[in-house]
């Protein structure tokens, strides 16, 4: 199991997951971080997030809860994880 964790987490996957989450756009989540300032927060986290990952330790935040319109004047719930949930 910690080799395919391992492969994961190595900087290939994580970049193609990072390049994906950033191309895809969307709004951030519960803690505040948009796709814009991934880039910085990851720089700033990696280790923590990896070690804690490696620990099993490591929680997904909650998912921000928002209602979309529908076109029939109904609401579609819709939950919107956090950017670095979305890379892992």
């Amino acid at each position: 199991m910690s080799e395919l964790l391992e492969k994961i987490l190595s900087k290939n996957n994580m970049n193609t997951a990072y390049k994906r989450v950033c191309s895809n756009k969307g709004a951030g989540g519960v803690d505040g971080v948009s796709v814009e300032d991934l880039g910085d927060y990851i720089k700033e986290n990696w280790d923590s997030i990896r070690n804690q990952i490696r620990s099993r330790e490591y929680k997904p935040q909650p998912v921000r809860r928002v209602e979309i319109p529908k076109p029939n004047g109904g609401v579609r719930k819709l939950g919107i994880p956090t950017v670095m949930d979305r890379i892992g």
